[in-house]
């Protein structure tokens, strides 16, 4: 189990007027939380980290929707530029599974788990890969679906992961960055559907949580 970069409860972020944002999200931001480009480099790490475990096997990827495809996507053309330019080559493949437990910004208490051909897990050796983990519950729900079918390994990788008094106390196998209690959006985290084009992950200002609330 990998420890992720932790950002320390007194961390801000940076002002956002010294980075490039969408123009029609300028108003709804208070701080950029982190850089797209410490995005990038944490999550190559994570993809030579990944690989070092579980490169001897092929990989079946699932991706968790929607917070997750921009995670999803950059780690895997990192491990697919490992498989290109290392010794270690293993095959990858991919499907893909929704969840939901998040209304405005808080959770919801309930947990939908929306997917196909959940039978291909048998005896397969599984990375999950999530955008963030906060209370712990969602991602113990989709654990426990996907152990019914047998799977021969389960690891979970999350971008992010919440310090918070609402945690489970459960852990992935591999993680980005440990954050503090904050809600965050970009980078394909949303606001009830807003802020997944933004590049960087971003602090919203109380005026946008309102502006956008369901």
């Amino acid at each position: 189990m990998t420890s992720g970069l932790q950002i320390k409860d007194e961390d801000c972020g940076f002002n956002k007027n010294l980075f490039c944002v969408p123009k029609h999200y300028e108003d709804d931001l208070e701080r950029v939380f982190i850089p797209h480009g410490l995005i990038l480099d944490r999550t190559e790490r994570l993809a030579r980290d990944i690989m070092q475990d579980m490169g001897n096997h092929p990989i079946f990827a699932l991706c968790v929707l929607k917070g997750g495809y921009k995670f999803f996507a950059d780690l895997m053309d990192h491990i697919k530029a490992l498989n290109r330019n290392t010794d270690q080559s293993v095959p990858i493949t991919v499907d893909f599974v929704r969840t939901k437990s998040y209304c405005n910004d808080v959770p919801n208490g309930m947990v939908s788990i929306i997917g196909e051909e959940l039978s291909a897990f048998k005896g397969k050796n599984i990375l999950v890969v999530e955008d963030i983990i906060d209370t712990g519950k969602t991602i113990q729900a989709l654990l426990s679906k996907i152990k019914e079918y047998e799977p021969q390994m389960v690891k979970v990788v999350s971008l992010l992961v919440k310090r918070t008094i609402r945690s489970s106390g459960y852990k992935p196998d591999y993680t980005g960055f440990e954050i503090p209690d904050k809600f965050v959006v970009g980078y394909a985290l949303d606001y009830n559907e807003y802020f997944r084009d933004l590049n960087h992950i971003c602090i919203l200002n109380e005026k946008a949580k309102e502006k956008y609330k369901l």
